[in-house]
């Protein structure tokens, strides 16, 4: 597939997602605190993400550092549920241990960065951060306040603004950014790694690449709109194709499975690479449910090894 072919599936997409408003690329971020533990040092930015309107930012760094470092994007609900607790206040969060991304990608070398995401930012509320309902409540407003901007617009839209953190601080090095995620982050790093050149390698953990699969059609991802994509014959083999077959590992468990692998290949068919699917392409399926085993996770990483660290 040509670069102005890739181009064009692009433009597509974010056409479908809806163009980001209020200047949401490209915000400010402040820094409010800095930390350290045993294992990494931290700091935690404000960050613009659109008109009065803020996301908190967590980056991880590896102790002693000497040199630029790689980076990996690590999305998700909130930084600390990929750290497995709160590193400023001690706090754990056990419903998230063994998919710390965050924590366990520092621990290869790499510089982490995470965020609120946006059922977090887009509204005030007094429900807990971990009320699903919150999510809804984040999907209606921004649907009352730009009706043809969708959910997962915003979450590629703010993801990217992190990235733009990294491509902007002079400890990472910016010819080695991956980006990460699992479940709800699984979906904003497959999208944001497909449509944003400046990721090398996706590593996307059971988000349900086929769109019966999972909730796409909830609110704050496409809602009403997957069918219309579905219409129009839209599928996410598109978007692996806009890639160009950027090196991407997909970790099934429960919602993905073997008929992911055959969205991947219909992806590498649609670029005429099918002979690069065994380098450039990595698929685990330990089978076990919708929580990555540590074993799977140690494979993924090794993958983003190979195509950031070692590049």
């Amino acid at each position: 597939m040509s670069k102005s072919a890739a181009d064009d599936i692009k433009k597509k997409w974010l056409e479908a997602m809806g163009k980001p408003f209020d200047g949401h690329t490209g915000g400010k971020a402040e820094i409010i605190k800095r930390f350290s533990r045993d294992e990494f040092d931290g700091e935690i930015y404000i960050q613009e993400n659109g008109s009065g309107k803020h996301q908190r930012v967590m980056m991880l760094f590896p102790k002693n550092m000497t040199e630029k470092a790689p980076a990996v994007v690590v999305p998700f609900y909130f930084p600390e549920a990929m750290m497995g607790g709160d590193p400023v206040t001690g706090e754990s969060l056990e419903s998230f241990k063994g998919v710390e991304m965050m924590l366990h990608l520092t621990r290869r070398g790499y510089i982490t960065v995470s965020a609120d995401s946006y059922h977090l930012t887009y509204i005030e509320s007094e429900k807990d951060r971990l009320d699903f309902s919150r999510w809804q409540d984040a999907a209606d407003e921004l649907r009352r306040d730009h009706p043809d901007y969708s959910g997962i617009g915003k979450l590629v839209s703010d993801t990217r603004l992190l990235i733009d953190m990294l491509c902007d601080d002079p400890r990472v090095n910016t010819s080695r950014i991956g980006i990460a995620g699992h479940s709800l982050g699984g979906k904003m790093a497959f999208y944001t790694g497909c449509l944003d050149d400046r990721i090398c390698a996706v590593l996307a953990s059971d988000f349900g690449i086929c769109w019966d699969q999972t909730n796409w059609h909830n609110d704050w991802y496409w809602g009403n709109s997957v069918n219309e994509l579905k219409k129009c014959g839209m599928d996410h083999a598109e978007l692996i194709a806009a890639g160009a077959m950027k090196p991407f590992c997909l970790i099934a468990g429960q919602y993905d499975n073997e008929e992911s692998y055959e969205m991947m290949l219909k992806g590498a068919s649609l670029c005429d690479a099918l002979d690069m699917v065994s380098e450039r392409f990595c698929f685990i399926n330990h089978a076990t449910g919708h929580r990555p085993p540590l074993w799977a996770l140690e494979k993924g990483y090794d993958f983003l090894d190979k195509w950031v660290k070692d590049k």
